[in-house]
């Protein structure tokens, strides 16, 4: 058997309104056990299961690895509004005129990720 990943784990300063963030973005939801001024929270979300964890470190450089999302429900801009409204900033927009691209953005302690085209915008 070989190893499985239990979870992405992401460094912050205050993991439970982080987890917050992601928990809403992903439509999951925290562990019961998480309180606000926890060390560590967990978000339990279809496809993957994120850890945070509060350390002293703030974040000084581009993240070496990010999430990729793809909206199931909606598109991608309608996505990247509802992103936006949550609390997260644009960093890059890649969208081009024909309808390709994606759009980078940061979570509220910076952490970057994209938002890319839905399943069905791509098929077209």
């Amino acid at each position: 058997m070989t190893s499985l990943i239990r979870h992405i784990t992401v460094d912050c300063s205050d993991a439970y309104r982080l987890a917050q963030f992601w928990a809403a973005l992903l439509d999951g939801s925290l562990a019961p056990d998480d309180f606000p001024g926890d060390p560590e929270a967990t978000v339990v979300a279809s496809g993957a299961h994120l850890l945070f964890v509060a350390v002293a470190d703030a974040k000084t450089v581009k993240n070496r690895v990010h999430l990729d999302l793809q909206p199931q429900d909606r598109s991608r801009d309608e996505e990247v509004e509802r992103v936006l409204a949550l609390g997260a900033t644009v960093v890059g927009d890649h969208r081009k005129p024909d309808g390709t691209g994606w759009v980078t953005l940061a979570d509220p302690e910076g952490n970057e990720f994209c938002v890319e085209r839905s399943a069905a915008e791509r098929a077209n």
